[in-house]
């Protein structure tokens, strides 16, 4: 994954104001296999990156490029993973892990294998038959991301995935995404606001500056263990980056701030 001096405008929100700039100068690289958090202020851009690598919106000046070709659009080698999981409640977790690769023209009984895999690999398979509504927050997070990998994609992009959940179901499926996404070799690129959750999934962190977002610094975590965030996060090493995180930052961690 390859971004070079990307900026994206967009037109004022309301008539005659002028348009605003989202990101500028915007240069960085993903490496194959390499797990990359981007962490920043509210409203820097990060959401509007992840849109640029997924093909869901076009630059305004400069280039976004998968494997060396230009992405122009969506593309079926970019899976992406939101905020909330959008299982369509009408469906099975099975249909709904299935749903990406109807497009594909598919069999059926291709269709569900591959279902089957991804959710055996997320340790769902006996909650294939449900609906939505019969499994907990954190198996329909993990069925969505058994969706996302269903449809077999090179780029994971995702969007602050366990933001929504209570503080103890992050941390098991932290760890259950990491070794997931460790042993496909899958790239992912990860927006988060929780510096702990950043330093214990990544080999790499980029800090973004305040809108216009640009990478001001670059972090090489250097932690071993990759598939194992709680064990990470608890290393000494993790601590010093998390207070690197915060004065990068500018969060103020003093008690009477």
């Amino acid at each position: 994954m390859e971004l070079q001096d990307v900026a994206r405008r967009f037109p004022g929100r309301t008539v005659g104001a002028p348009p605003f700039t989202a990101v500028r100068n915007l240069s960085f690289d993903v490496r194959r296999s390499e797990f990359v958090s981007i962490v920043g202020p509210s409203g820097c851009g990060k959401s509007t990156l992840l849109n640029l690598v997924a093909g869901l919106d076009r630059p305004s000046e400069g280039r976004v490029a998968l494997n060396g070709v230009e992405v122009s659009g969506p593309n079926s080698s970019v899976g992406f993973m939101l905020q909330k999981d959008l299982l369509l409640p009408w469906r099975t977790v099975l249909h709904n892990v299935e749903f990406g690769l109807e497009a594909r023209k598919m069999s059926g009984s291709e269709r569900r294998q591959r279902a089957m895999r991804e959710l055996e690999r997320c340790r769902l398979t006996e909650f294939a038959d449900r609906y939505p509504y019969q499994i907990s927050g954190g198996q329909r997070q993990r069925a969505a991301l058994a969706r996302t990998l269903a449809i077999d994609p090179d780029v994971v992009l995702l969007d602050e995935p366990f933001s929504a959940l209570d503080a103890q179901t992050k941390l098991v499926l932290q760890k259950s995404f990491a070794g997931t996404i460790a042993s496909s070799g899958l790239t992912t690129l990860l927006i988060t606001h929780d510096l702990s959750e950043a330093v214990a999934m990544s080999d790499r962190i980029l800090v973004m500056s305040d809108r216009p977002g640009r990478i001001v610094e670059e972090i090489e975590v250097g932690l071993p263990d990759r598939d194992n965030p709680i064990a990470r996060v608890a290393t000494p090493r993790a601590g010093e980056i998390v207070k690197h995180l915060f004065h990068s930052l500018h969060i103020d961690t003093r008690e009477d701030a």
